[in-house]
């Protein structure tokens, strides 16, 4: 995976000059901007290398080429936004940025995904009833089951973390996670779901500078995940502050690329305690004030040369 800096770095110096090459194109017939090529990565493409990015390149220059060839006097045709929406029609995608203030209920997952990392947001609400818990988001076993291990754990602990003591006899809790057209699965979204749950019992919100991955046990350990590269970058993509992952994770922040490690503190964790202490706001609104563990600093590395996935 790369950063959306490297990506726009990689598009400027190879794709732009290779497919306007391919396409017959010189600098005095199209002049791309690089508005134009931050653009295509925000809005025509979601991936996590560089493929899509291309072709999406490919069809601008293919258009601006067929449209060159019809005119007597050539005149540059700049490629900037407004011209790209005309060649490549409405925006494919949206960026996913994370909540500006922070919600009762709802808190910022980090998933995997094979075109790379996203944002999950889970979203928890409480109504009258008899301690039924309803899943709904196309939410896989695996999920289901995190679910369920973090509400025995929130009523093991009710009074540490200030939920009702007997929730579970007249609440009922529904648990969402968005975009339910898309399949959602693996235990990594354990803290997200937790801290969604004690949040929306509590009555605390959850700060929205933070996200979070991490797999629960129900002895309250939060345990290593997969992925941690693809979920740091969707975290930077989406100008997230704080990303709070497991403690056994640590090693794997080497291979974050030095853009996203300058540019995003690491909480690392070993228990839910800590994760709930991190994310939830107090009562009156204030965060918690003990300092977070903060992960080394990494050295940096020699860049690599630029290279599409394959």
């Amino acid at each position: 995976g790369y950063t959306d800096l490297e990506k726009e770095k990689i598009a400027r110096h190879f794709l732009v000059p290779k497919q306007m090459k391919t396409h017959g194109l010189t600098e005095s017939m199209a002049d791309f901007r690089d508005e134009a090529v931050q653009s295509i990565i925000d809005y025509y493409t979601r991936e996590a290398g560089v493929r899509q990015l291309e072709r999406e390149i490919a069809a601008v220059c293919r258009k601006i080429a067929r449209e060159v060839s019809g005119k007597r006097q050539r005149k540059t045709i700049v490629v900037n936004r407004e011209k790209l929406r005309s060649l490549l029609g409405p925006p494919k995608f949206q960026p996913h940025y994370a909540e500006t203030a922070p919600e009762v209920g709802v808190a910022t997952g980090l998933a995997w995904t094979e075109v790379g990392g996203e944002l999950l947001p889970v979203e928890t609400m409480t109504m009258p009833g008899k301690g039924n818990l309803l899943l709904t988001g196309k939410l896989g076993d695996v999920m289901q089951e995190s679910a369920k291990a973090a509400l025995s754990i929130i009523r093991s602990r009710a009074e540490q973390y200030g939920t009702p003591k007997d929730f579970q006899s007249n609440l009922d809790i529904h648990v969402h996670i968005p975009e339910g057209a898309i399949p959602k699965d693996g235990p990594s979204a354990g803290v997200a779901l937790i801290c969604s749950m004690i949040s929306a019992l509590s009555g605390r919100p959850v700060s929205q500078d933070v996200a979070m991955t991490g797999e629960i046990t129900l002895r309250g350990k939060v345990l290593k995940i997969g992925g941690l590269k693809e979920k740091v970058l969707a975290a930077h993509r989406a100008k997230i502050a704080r990303v709070i992952l497991p403690e056994e994770n640590r090693d794997d922040l080497e291979d974050i690329p030095q853009e996203a490690r300058e540019s995003i503190q690491f909480i690392l964790v070993k228990t839910v305690d800590e994760v709930v202490e991190q994310a939830l706001l107090g009562p009156s609104g204030a965060k918690a004030t003990s300092p977070p563990t903060r992960a080394r600093k990494m050295p940096r590395r020699m860049p690599s040369h630029p290279r599409a996935n394959s």
